[in-house]
């Protein structure tokens, strides 16, 4: 569908993954943590998101949480993430059982608010690019093309994910936007199959991308528990985001 949201064009990286669960949140927060530490300014925005919390700060995605303590980005939540469900589902289906629709408006607001105050964003999405986000008839992808930024796709590293990854830079290529390269996430070294130890290769000869890192398992590393670690943020400071995320 065409819809248009008016969107500052600013630096930027939008996070998206192959699939739910595969540590999308975990490399958004680990990325924004990098160029934290480099000195830059960066703002962190979950547009919409679902299987939301009543807190103090109102319907709270532990995503969002994560992604501020990452960033340092000292917003409230309701702004780094303006659109959340309760409904532990995908939001066009949130909209039928919670009686409301997406606010794409709401959305534009919040993220002019944080751009405005920010140096480089690090927009994460939800689930994988191909999800329904509203029953007007946009999903993940209609809403990227919206923030016109390179696309980080984060994948597992595990039998079956070559696949899931070629189909989703497909996807992103199609839609127009650029992709930055793939993040492999929770890779364990120890136990690694071959299919593991050669996915490397073989996502950038077919995908035609660079595999900007490999990150490994951290067993320590806990969205919800709010904590980061080290090991993430290590598999990742070398690769220069800020420019990766042009302008």
């Amino acid at each position: 569908m065409q819809f248009e949201m008016n969107l500052p064009k600013v630096k930027g990286l939008f996070v998206t993954g192959t699939d739910t669960g595969v540590g999308k949140t975990l490399v958004a927060g680990g990325i924004a943590s990098v160029l934290q530490k480099q000195g830059h300014k960066v703002g962190v925005f979950k547009p919409v998101a679902s299987g939301c919390t009543n807190q103090y700060e109102g319907l709270v995605n532990a995503d969002s949480e994560f992604l501020r303590k990452c960033s340092h980005c000292d917003f409230n939540l309701s702004v780094i993430n303006p659109v959340g469900f309760a409904v532990p589902a995908a939001p066009n289906v949130c909209e039928e059982h919670e009686g409301r629709m997406v606010d794409f408006n709401a959305m534009a607001e919040a993220y002019r608010t944080i751009t405005a105050a920010s140096d480089i964003m690090i927009v994460e999405g939800i689930g994988g690019v191909r999800v329904p986000i509203s029953n007007i008839g946009v999903d993940l992808l209609d809403l990227a093309t919206q923030f016109d930024m390179p696309v980080v796709i984060v994948t597992r590293p595990d039998l079956g994910t070559i696949n899931h990854t070629l189909l989703t830079i497909d996807a992103v290529r199609g839609a127009g936007l650029e992709v930055a390269g793939v993040v492999i996430s929770g890779y364990k070294t120890l136990d690694a199959s071959v299919a593991e130890e050669t996915l490397h290769g073989v996502l950038e000869q077919w995908g035609q991308v660079p595999v900007l890192s490999t990150v490994p398992f951290d067993e320590e590393a806990d969205v919800e528990g709010n904590h980061l670690g080290e090991v993430i943020p290590e598999a990742l400071e070398d690769i220069d985001w800020w420019q990766l995320a042009g302008l």
